[in-house]
């Protein structure tokens, strides 16, 4: 599945991201947040957030090369909760640097005969069989995809070297094939939220 046109070469690090539940998410949790804290809640900075993800799947700081995918609906044209926000114009082949390293992003409409699940998927197990992804991190709707991308993950073949971390907003089942993280708590960073406030609140 070439998914990507314009990248045949995979960084060894890279995020695939529903980029509309991701963009629902923080939608929610503005929502929730500005009634428990008081306060309007900017968009979620995007810069930010994959920082924030990228460091709760594990990298480090250093000269690294990472890519992030937005995978969207095609008649979706921009994230509502985010800075920057159109996939077109903010995001698709563009970049930034920070200590973290050198962040390329993409966006890809889900267009085609494919669901959007079937997309995703196909999408997912495409960068599982890749041997020059080394930390690959995924953002979805695992209430609705855990089972499906579970089953994917444990039956790729085994790169050495290579953690497999998917991003809910709940504990997932273990494997031996992937690791799980809490999406919660790198939106909220990208949002602003402090723990003091949510004290206080």
């Amino acid at each position: 599945m070439d998914f990507l046109p314009a990248a045949h070469t995979w960084s060894p690090h890279l995020i695939l991201i529903d980029a509309d539940y991701a963009d629902s998410v923080a939608f929610d949790l503005t929502v929730n947040f500005e009634r428990m804290i008081g306060r309007r809640i900017p968009p979620a900075d995007l810069p930010k957030w994959l920082d924030c993800l990228t460091l709760d799947g594990g990298l480090r700081p250093g000269d690294n090369s990472v890519q992030a995918v937005f995978v969207h609906r095609a008649d979706s044209t921009k994230l509502r909760n985010f800075r920057p926000a159109d996939f077109a114009a903010d995001l698709d082949g563009k970049a930034f640097r920070d200590n973290l390293g050198e962040f390329t992003l993409h966006s890809v409409a889900m267009e085609g005969p494919l669901s959007p699940a079937d997309f995703f998927a196909e999408a997912f197990e495409t960068l599982l069989t890749s041997t020059q992804i080394r930390r690959l991190m995924v953002v979805a709707d695992m209430d609705r995809h855990f089972d499906r991308l579970r089953r994917l993950a444990e039956r790729a073949p085994e790169v050495e070297g290579r953690e497999v971390t998917l991003f809910a907003m709940a504990p997932l089942p273990g494997s031996r094939a992937f690791r799980s993280e809490i999406l919660g708590y790198s939106l909220m960073a990208a949002l602003g939220i402090g723990s003091d406030e949510i004290q206080a609140g």
